[in-house]
């Protein structure tokens, strides 16, 4: 079985994260189309990885079975608008990558009955360590749900699921999440430097804990509340500090963010999908 053509429309940074990690695992960059109409940014990538680049998102889609969406939401509907002729006549698997557009109005806009799968990578993708969640709808077949999976498998993590109301969820915790571990790591620095600590040796020590604790929860059979446990030793100091964060209310302010996160990707959907 021949390897499908990919045509990613748009040339940003996910865009460039996933050609990177596919063409690492070994894909053939022959195989692959960018279409941006900055000519310096569909030069750049051409220059690096040398696949195919155009100024014209109809060609790259005339020319490929995979159609990934790597544009900004703000411009989605326009996109898919110019491409939907082409679309209805080739009638390739189309992956949107853009934040906060529904499948619903990806598929109207493209003309309707079209395979597309939504992902939802992160910005840890850009490092090949991403977490990305993919809804399917009813249109897309197992060998294309195999194919969006491969693809973003080249820059992390990717999972399914079947409800893309979960998207809302998604958003909340893997899609914004990384800004939330950012914030809690400058606190901690902020802390340590009022504790004493000089600036580089703050950075550097809550960088390698958290790094460490990602590490050593992502390798281990056990749950995050398990090991907390189990390097929180009974009136020592790491229980002051669980027991500070703890009773001021930690748990429900982490659950009122993200709710928070959740309720606006459902504004930002709805916004953007009546365009």
């Amino acid at each position: 079985m021949s390897t499908p053509n990919i045509s990613f429309i748009g040339a940003g940074n996910m865009a460039r994260s996933l050609i990177s990690g596919l063409i690492a695992d070994g894909r053939d960059p022959a195989t692959i189309w960018i279409s941006d109409r900055n000519d310096d940014q569909r030069l750049l990538l051409e220059q690096q990885f040398h696949l195919h680049a155009t100024a014209s998102n109809i060609e790259a889609a005339e020319n490929s079975d995979i159609v990934i969406l790597a544009v900004k939401p703000q411009v989605m509907q326009t996109v898919c608008q110019e491409l939907r002729d082409t679309v209805q006549q080739k009638r390739p698997l189309v992956v949107s990558i853009a934040a906060g557009i529904r499948e619903l109005d990806i598929n109207r806009w493209l003309g309707g009955d079209v395979a597309i799968v939504r992902a939802m990578p992160n910005t840890p993708s850009l490092i090949k360590t991403g977490a990305t969640a993919l809804f399917a709808n009813s249109r897309v077949s197992n060998a294309q749900r195999n194919n969006a999976e491969t693809i973003l498998r080249a820059v992390g993590l990717a999972l399914w699921i079947e409800d893309e109301a979960l998207m809302r969820a998604v958003t909340a915790l893997s899609g914004s999440g990384p800004a939330y571990f950012f914030l809690f790591i400058e606190a901690m620095e902020e802390a340590a430097r009022d504790l004493g600590l000089a600036d580089e040796t703050a950075r550097l020590l809550a960088l390698q804990t958290a790094f460490g604790a990602t590490k050593m929860a992502l390798e281990s059979p056990e749950n995050c509340a398990t090991l907390r446990r189990r390097v929180t030793s009974p009136g020592g100091t790491t229980e002051q500090a669980i027991l500070t964060f703890e009773n001021n209310g930690l748990r429900a302010l982490v659950a009122k963010a993200l709710s928070a996160a959740a309720n606006r990707s459902d504004e930002l959907a709805q916004e953007l999908g009546a365009q």
